[in-house]
């Protein structure tokens, strides 16, 4: 495996694509990513894979137009090199939220990059916890959809009391995704039924389920401003619970996310390294999980043709 394998990163999450590589017991391999002076990216492959298996690492993070842009001309540059097999390995797919015509005259962009990954030769994609199911079948290329789930729902046992604990979920649209994390914890869940404003603000609702006197945790596919997340917390506390936490798979965490959490009454955030978070996010309500043994143990399937679901049977 380890002669055939090989593992390269863009510039949106190295640390993740060096973990994986720690837990594979293989060395990252090198690709020199630059501008020419007309600000043109230049992507350079600097070793051989003809005929070689390989995985590329790229969350689709800030600057995102900068890091597809990478994404496909490095693919592009290891099909020219004859590469057997291209596996675009996407932590976190930002452009799932685009997954429907919700307005007149609008791009589905989710579809529109799978067909752009895909014309640009990758023959598989590798992923985790996407904002919306459907955006698994825009690919016409295999597609393993991972899931954080696990990682999460064990740190929260190792490190809370779930015997007061009930799951929330902050719409209907997150039901199925809470029904797994409360199953998986064997408490009871509950609903926010609320009201979307606009992509950053969102109408105080009201809660679906008994929640009083109750440990709530939040869980989300990603938190991006917080503004659904704040309005949650403040919610439940409306309704009298006894401490608020969240759990979520990508902390995105842009604009005034981290004030937010911050000044409000939530006591505690677990988020992955889907995506990079830096130092000035840094703050002693956010616990950071690392999925890149998950990743690592993906890759070992698909590079040896085993299964990739029976990591969550």
């Amino acid at each position: 495996m380890k002669n055939a394998l090989k593992i390269f990163s863009g510039h949106s999450n190295p640390t993740i694509a060096h973990e994986i590589c720690h837990h594979l017991g293989i060395a990252l391999s090198p690709m020199e990513i630059s501008r020419f002076s007309n600000d043109n990216l230049h992507v350079q492959i600097l070793e051989n894979v003809r005929e070689r298996d390989v995985f590329i690492v790229q969350s689709f993070t800030h600057p995102v137009s900068d890091h597809i842009m990478e994404l496909m001309i490095a693919i592009d540059a290891l099909r020219s090199a004859s590469a057997r097999r291209i596996t675009v390995v996407i932590p976190y797919y930002s452009y799932a939220r685009s997954d429907k015509k919700d307005a007149p005259r609008i791009s589905i962009t989710g579809r529109l990059i799978a067909d752009l990954l895909q014309t640009a030769g990758a023959n598989r994609v590798l992923t985790m916890d996407l904002h919306a199911d459907q955006v698994h079948g825009f690919f016409g290329v295999p597609v393993d959809h991972l899931t954080a789930l696990p990682t999460l729902v064990s740190h929260v046992k190792d490190n809370y009391d779930t015997s007061n604990i009930v799951a929330v979920a902050t719409d209907a649209g997150g039901a199925k995704r809470v029904g797994k994390f409360s199953t998986r914890l064997n408490v009871p869940m509950a609903i926010i039924d609320k009201r979307r404003v606009s992509d950053t603000q969102v109408k105080q609702g009201v809660v679906v389920g008994d929640v009083k006197g109750k440990d709530a945790f939040i869980l989300e596919d990603e938190i991006s401003t917080a503004g659904t997340l704040i309005s949650t917390v403040e919610t439940l506390l409306a309704a009298g619970v006894k401490s608020v936490h969240a759990a979520a798979t990508h902390g995105v965490l842009c604009g005034p996310a981290i004030e937010r959490i911050q000044n409000s009454g939530i006591e505690s955030v677990i988020t992955t390294n889907t995506v990079t978070i830096d130092a000035s996010k840094q703050t002693d309500k956010l616990t950071l999980l690392s999925v890149a043994p998950l990743f690592a143990e993906a890759i070992k399937r698909i590079h040896t043709g085993e299964s990739v679901g029976a990591l969550f049977s």
